[in-house]
Order: structure tokens, then sequence, then C-alpha cells
């Protein structure tokens, strides 16, 4: 798949603001480490991966740049409405989608830890694991536009470096509060897929070919997901 090259934009901020988040009490917070490594938290359900999620994590990993992006499969959806897929499916399926890519590693954490998973939670396990590292948080546009709904957003946008996906023709309609603070921009080729539309196609009998990787598409047919 041909990725658009270049840096991402900066968002139509003041200059040094870059990477500095105002955490509890007013100050500020850097989310950049002084010498760590720079890794991307890109979190979902991935019920399935998709190629519009490789690409995603692609261009961020190549514009920001980033020395790895962690893809982080969601143990409890705290806001889906509809079932999900067993973590057990979902976690194969995403070691198929990045087997191969340079820096992409899949991170275990919110399959492990009961209860609902937040991305808050998510990051302050990781701080403590590896807290001199930088930590970009990797979203698309609709989970910008619904940030402000995030349990605790302030306080981890306070630790993050926020990094939206920008695809031409998707409009970004984020809070007033959120659009006020700085965020990196990565820009996407025009993909016109989703998970909805992949998990319809499959229980009508359709292909998928060029949706999901080829491992992926193997291993819905060989567990029958998707068919009821």
């Amino acid at each position: 798949m041909s990725l658009p090259p270049g840096r991402p934009k900066e968002s139509s901020l003041p200059t040094g603001h870059e990477g500095a988040r105002p955490g509890p009490g007013g100050k500020t917070r850097s989310a950049k480490g002084a010498h760590g490594r720079r890794i991307g938290l890109f979190g979902g359900t991935f019920d399935p991966p998709q190629l519009a999620h490789t690409a995603l994590a692609r261009c961020a990993r190549d514009a920001l740049p980033l020395d790895e992006v962690r893809w982080i499969p969601t143990g409890q959806p705290w806001q889906k409405s509809h079932a999900i897929s067993d973590a057990q499916h979902r976690e194969a399926m995403v070691k198929l989608a990045i087997s191969g890519e340079r820096g992409f590693v899949l991170e275990r954490c919110e399959l492990e830890r009961a209860g609902p998973s937040y991305s808050l939670q998510t990051v302050h396990e990781l701080l403590r694991r590896e807290p001199g590292a930088s930590w970009f948080l990797l979203i698309g546009a609709d989970q910008y536009n619904n940030l402000h709904t995030w349990r605790g957003w302030q306080e981890l946008l306070s630790l993050v470096t926020l990094a939206v996906a920008e695809r031409p023709g998707v409009e970004m309609r984020p809070d007033a509060q959120v659009a006020r603070l700085p965020h990196q921009a990565v820009p996407l080729p025009p993909m016109d897929i989703s998970a909805t539309d992949i998990r319809e196609r499959v229980a009508r009998g359709e292909s998928i070919s060029g949706l999901v990787s080829d491992g992926v598409a193997g291993y819905i047919a060989r567990h029958h997901l998707y068919r009821s």
C-alpha cells in the first residue's frame, strides 16, 4: 500500500506547545522524555484489524516519527454498544495484521486487566513500566470528535502527545475544550473501510479481499467469525 511521505502537520496553536499539555493545577507537563524512545499507542477493539488500521499506524510511525507502535486490543470496551469477538480471536488477528511490520508490537495490558478498558489506566501502567519513554496517543477522527467523553481525558492529554489521523473528506468536529489543545496531525490517504462493513460482508458470504490482510482473512474463515 502506498502511503504519503512527509512530516506531520502542527495544529494551529502558537509555537512552543509541541508535546506540552496542561496538567493538574494548570501546570504544564511535557509528554516527551529527554532521551527516551518515541512510542505510539494505538488502541481499539480490532474486530477485525483492517488495512485502514495498518495505514494509520504506518503513517504515524514514519511521519512523527516513532520507534514503536503499540497495538492495544481493548479488553472490555466501555463505549461499544454491540457485542465483540472474544479477546483471543482479536489478539490473534492483531498478531497476523502486524506480522513483519517494522516497529509494530502487540501490547496485552488491557486484555489482562479486569473491568472496562480506559486509556488513562493504560497510560499510567505504561508510564510506570517505561518512565523514560515519550508517548503518542494515535486516534482517528471519530475518536477525536468524542474525546471529551473519555474518562479523565484532560489528565490523559497531560501525559501524552496527541496525534490525530486526518483523511480527506472526513470532518473534524472536536469539543471546544479539546480543539484548544495542541496536537500532531497525521495525513492519511482516502480509505473507505470500516469494521462494520467487513463484518457485514462476511455475514453475507462476500469477499473481504483488499479490506484486511490475507492472514486476517484466512483466520476469519477458519474460525467462522462474523457468520451469525
